[in-house]
This record gives C-alpha cells, sequence and structure tokens, in this order.
C-alpha cells in the first residue's frame, strides 16, 4: 500500500536515499568488517542535514517534522544500520533533549555544534544493574560545595568512544528510587571521566561503544539538565522519540533483507524455474512485506503523534516492539531464501540478520515494550 508523504517529506526522502545508496551503501561492509566510528561518513550526514533533523533553524537545524526524521533514519539504515544508530543517538538522545530541557546557556554551548557535526554527543543511562530497571542507578552525584562530583560506571555508551559532551544520568538522592535522579550534561574531556572497556558486539558495529568510568568526576551546578530529581522523567520523555529513531532504523533493515530476498528470488532457479514461483518462498516474501508495511504504519504513527504531543510512550514502544521483530523475521527468512549465498560470513544478508538482532535489545528490550505497552492499555493499580 502507499504512504502519501508531504511533497516536502517525499522530497527530503529521496534526497536521503540517494545519499545512502551513493555514499553510505558502498562504505557499509567496511565498517561492519573494521567496527570503527565512521566519522567521514557522519561529516557527510551533517552536510545532509541529517544530525539536526527536527531541530529548529535558530540552531543550525533543518527544522523538519518526526515523519521526515523517521523516513531518514530508515532510509540510511536499509544501507547501513551503524550510522542511523549514531544519527538516532546524536538527535533524540542527546540534541533534542538539550533543546527540551537544557538552559538557554547549555543549548548555545552545544546545539549548533552537534548540528554541525563538530560535536558528538552520547547518551550514558545503563549500567551493569540498571539495563531494564533503569531507575536502579548506582551511579552517585554526590553535592560538593556548588557543583556534584559523580561516581559509578556507564556500559554499552553508543557513539561514547569520540563523544564530545554526555548526556550522564545519576543518582542525587539514592533513597529516593526514580525521584531521585538528576541528568548531567558533561564535557567527555572532564577530569575523572574514563572511556574504558571498548565492547566488541555481533552486530550494528562501528558504534563506539565503550563504558564510561566516573572517578569523582566533579562537574558544576550549570551542567545539571532541568531541576533536581528530574532526570528518570527526561530519560524516559528522551527514550520515546529514541524508540521512534530505532523503530524507523529496524524498519531500513528489514527492508534490505526483504529486498535481497526478493532479488536472489527472482535470479535462483531450481527445479526448472525461479524459486520466487515456489509457494514456499512466496509465503516468506508475502509474510515479511506484510509485517514490514504494518510496522511502518505503527512507526510512522508515533512519529506524528511526537509532533502533536509531549509523550509518545505507547505509540514508541509499539513502533519499536512491532518494526524490530519484524525486522529480525525478514533477516531470518533472507538467510533462508538466500541458504548458502546468505549464511557466509561477510554477506549482506550476514551484516543485515546481525543487525536486525540488536534493535530488539538496545532503548528496551522487546520485552520491556511489551511492559510499557501493557501498563499504558492497562492503566495504573487500584488503590
Amino acid at each position: 500500500m502507499r504512504i502519501e508523504y508531504t511533497p516536502e517529506q517525499a522530497a527530503f526522502q529521496a534526497k536521503i536515499r540517494r545519499f545512502a545508496e551513493d555514499v553510505v551503501a558502498p562504505k557499509a561492509a567496511a565498517i561492519d568488517a573494521g567496527d570503527v566510528f565512521p566519522a567521514e561518513l557522519v561529516a557527510e550526514a551533517a552536510r545532509q542535514g541529517l544530525l539536526g533533523v527536527t531541530l529548529p533553524a535558530e540552531h543550525g537545524g533543518a527544522g523538519r517534522d518526526t515523519v521526515s526524521y523517521a523516513l531518514a533514519i530508515e532510509a540510511v539504515s536499509a544501507a547501513s544500520a551503524t550510522l542511523a544508530v549514531i544519527l538516532t543517538v546524536q538527535n533524540s538522545l542527546v540534541a533534542e533533549v538539550i533543546l527540551r530541557y537544557g538552559t538557554p546557556a547549555q543549548q548555545a554551548a552545544w546545539l549548533g555544534r552537534l548540528v554541525s557535526g563538530e560535536a558528538i554527543g552520547a547518551f550514558a543511562l545503563s549500567e551493569a544493574n540498571a539495563g531494564a530497571d533503569a531507575a536502579n542507578q548506582e551511579t552517585v552525584a554526590a553535592a560538593d560545595g556548588d557543583g556534584y562530583r559523580l561516581t559509578g560506571r556507564k556500559v554499552w555508551v553508543a557513539n561514547g568512544a569520540v563523544a564530545d559532551v554526555v548526556l550522564l544520568f545519576a543518582a542525587t538522592a539514592p533513597d529516593a528510587g526514580a525521584k531521585g535522579i538528576s541528568a548531567f550534561l558533561a564535557p567527555a574531556a572532564t577530569p575523572g571521566l574514563k572511556r574504558t572497556g571498548q565492547r566488541d558486539s555481533l552486530g550494528v558495529r562501528g558504534l563506539g561503544c565503550v563504558d564510561l568510568e566516573l572517578e569523582a568526576m566533579r562537574v558544576g551546578r550549570d551542567a545539571m539538565l532541568g531541576a533536581p530529581g528530574e532526570g528518570f522523567r527526561i530519560a524516559l520523555a528522551a527514550l520515546d522519540r529514541g524508540r521512534i529513531g530505532i523503530g524507523a532504523q529496524a524498519l531500513g533493515v528489514g527492508r534490505a533483507a526483504f529486498d535481497a530476498a526478493l532479488a536472489h528470488a527472482g535470479r535462483r532457479r531450481t527445479f526448472g524455474q525461479r524459486i520466487g514461483r515456489h509457494q514456499a518462498i512466496q509465503w516468506m516474501l508475502a509474510d515479511s512485506a506484510t509485517e514490514l508495511a504494518a510496522a511502518r504504519m505503527l512507526v510512522l504513527r508515533a512519529a506524528a503523534a511526537a509532533d502533536r504531543q509531549e509523550r509518545v510512550t505507547l505509540e514508541a514502544a509499539m513502533g519499536k516492539l512491532s518494526a524490530s521483530e519484524a525486522a529480525h523475521r525478514a533477516a531470518d527468512r533472507a538467510m533462508q531464501v538466500l541458504a548458502s549465498a546468505g549464511y557466509t560470513r561477510g554477506s549482506t544478508v550476514d551484516r543485515l540478520y546481525r543487525d536486525a538482532r540488536a534493535a530488539e535489545i538496545y532503548q528496551g528490550t522487546s520485552e520491556v515494550q511489551r511492559m510499557i505497552i501493557a501498563e499504558q492499555v492497562i492503566g495504573p493499580e487500584e488503590p
């Protein structure tokens, strides 16, 4: 089914698809094999307006709507999931958060640099014991004169290896649970912030994923983003929009896997005919096409809602859940259709299969998305 976009949305999608196919796709295999942060591609993406898609022009952004952002991330991800995730962190988890919650001074210091690519941002929420249970923050921010000292360890921080600024979350009131968490915006060069534990991930390689060790890292009070105790609310709002980006990223991977299967089904011949004429193959292609189309509707619904309302918790969780699982199944079926041609290290489908699996884990596993959806649907427990 054809989705009708505005002329501006369609033109932007076409532009980014050309960029993805001509510039990004030829480098995707090397990014995966080398597991090195693609700094040059990120700079190219900045020139395409992809590092501040929804930010207003006064901060150097493109001023586009969230549907355009989702379409762009899907297009990039069909070529390289790695670059797409880097962009979602930069846009949804850092720049947009500073725009919504930052002081004028914080916005002036970072937004223009993030949009231009002069600065790379990272989002540091997860810990060894605070992944799905993100409120269980063990990193502590202790008051110290006119500032705070942060001590703890953040894990799996995408963009962390090259980040210039890090959005950190820590407990300023450790006994208050989620209400005691605060957010801090700190330059990565701050003394006491140490990069460690380079992650050798199975898929989406080249993200610059590291752990961050905070060794009594001192920041001033002006580093706090929002008010004391608002950090967990800020993190959840950021993840709502981040999940729209990850849903779009999963759609791109799923579409690329489906396209690879479809092309192979039109070329490969067995028993005197193309394998796309065999019902067993047709049903796999039909299921992938249907599931991806349904997931796209949910992701775009969430994106459209993000421009109309403050929170999109339910919509974003549904979009991310459906898209990530549809992409995984599409990649799995693609490998089955290609058989030995797909089950080969270094093949395109090999990379897509590994990349698709990651989308069911980061920014909330599928199980977490189901918990969120159920809570939103059922409502709070009666007193």
